[in-house]
């Protein structure tokens, strides 16, 4: 028992007292991949950031942060330590946000919306007077972002994501799928015929080739179709713009172009795909009055969209 004793004492005197803040910090440094997102994420300054982190190496006795002239990053001592800190970093979240909806008791604390650019503009922003009079009296903070937010670290309330995530403390509900097309403006075909469009040989706006694993990169690829693509964004509101402008051939949502009276849906070759939206929240919040509010708000706005 004595020696049971001694172990335990000497094992605390060798585990450094490391601050849960500094932790979270480190998290947002290997999430944002700089010092500078990481920073802008947390909503301190940039120096801040940086003498906590210096703080947590001198606590650790670990050279954390690889500091260049062309930025910061993580070490893999960092990167390791990170990925372990990471559910902590959840929790102190879950814990952040609890606070607020005791302090405001629920009724008037914001509920954060995160979808792409595309779907906050087009499909939420538009029927937001739909939300007021389902008698909603809170803030709604609609976030454009492209890359996948964590509902677990509290960095949103609700998502609307293009494919189905995964994890047990997140609920998902399936949306109507989104038809998607080809198709150009009328300036761009010049009274060419669409039935006899080449491809090839076309001009098409296309999303980035690092989004490999979209329907819409996957048919370009499929149908040898990469060497035609002469405008590339992660932004299919970008996309959109581009066609209506008469830059070039697009897939875009049949939803939204076909209200376009410039633009003209063209034959398209087999195995064009559909995109699947997941509407998610944490199960911690589901059963929120207002969390709940925004999702029946989302699901109708998602059927009027598609006239169901």
């Amino acid at each position: 028992m004595q020696d049971r004793l001694r172990y335990l004492q000497n094992l605390a005197e060798w585990v450094p007292m490391l601050d849960a803040r500094d932790l979270v910090d480190l998290v947002a440094v290997h999430k944002a991949g700089s010092l500078s997102q990481a920073a802008k994420a947390q909503g301190i300054a940039i120096s801040t950031l940086s003498r906590r982190l210096e703080a947590l190496e001198a606590s650790t006795g670990l050279h954390l942060i690889d500091r260049r002239a062309d930025g910061s990053r993580l070490t893999l001592h960092g990167a390791q330590i990170a990925e372990a800190a990471e559910p902590l970093s959840n929790q102190v979240a879950r814990v952040h946000r609890t606070v607020e909806i005791l302090r405001e008791g629920g009724l008037h604390l914001p509920v954060r919306i995160t979808a792409t650019e595309f779907v906050i503009a087009e499909v939420l922003a538009p029927r937001l007077p739909d939300l007021w009079k389902l008698g909603a009296k809170f803030p709604v903070h609609l976030q454009s972002q492209f890359d996948v937010v964590s509902l677990a670290g509290r960095e949103a309330d609700v998502a609307i994501r293009m494919s189905r995530p995964e994890g047990a403390s997140l609920i998902a509900a399936k949306l109507p799928e989104v038809q998607m097309g080809l198709y150009a403006a009328r300036s761009y075909l010049s009274g060419r015929d669409p039935r006899k469009l080449e491809l090839r040989g076309e001009k098409l706006i296309a999303y980035e080739e690092s989004s490999a694993t979209l329907p819409e990169t996957g048919w370009i690829t499929q149908h040898g179709l990469n060497r035609a693509v002469l405008m590339r964004s992660p932004s299919m509101h970008a996309q959109m713009r581009a066609v209506l402008a008469g830059a070039g051939i697009g897939l875009l949502p049949r939803a939204f172009a076909g209200r376009e009276a410039d633009l003209v849906e063209l034959p398209s070759p087999s195995g064009l795909q559909t995109r699947t939206p997941w509407l998610v929240v944490h199960r911690d919040l589901q059963r929120h009055p207002n969390v709940s509010l925004v999702r029946r708000w989302i699901k109708a706005s998602y059927r009027d969209l598609h006239g169901d």
